[in-house]
């Protein structure tokens, strides 16, 4: 059997702040798809960003945002919020 490789799923801080403006049962939902990152960050939804080293994947109306460190099998949460925004940078 081959082995593979387990990331570490981390978050930025303001990644907390985030979460509270969204309902509970979404951020469920989203806690749970950010945990299939660990075993393969490229997985199916996974679309790169352009102009970017980002990544996001959907959950529902909710976009995750992250950067995969290969080299530290690291995969760092940036950003979670509604499809319209997330991706405005302020």
């Amino acid at each position: 059997m081959a082995s593979y490789k387990v990331y570490t799923v981390t978050f930025k801080q303001s990644v907390a702040k985030d979460l509270r403006a969204i309902p509970n049962a979404d951020v469920r939902r989203i806690l749970d798809r950010i945990n299939t990152l660990a075993e393969n960050p490229r997985g199916e939804g996974c679309v790169k960003l352009a102009g970017q080293e980002r990544y996001r994947m959907r959950q529902g109306i909710y976009r995750i945002v992250y950067e995969i460190h290969d080299d530290r099998l690291v995969v760092i949460v940036v950003k979670i919020g509604h499809r319209s925004s997330v991706y405005e940078t302020r």
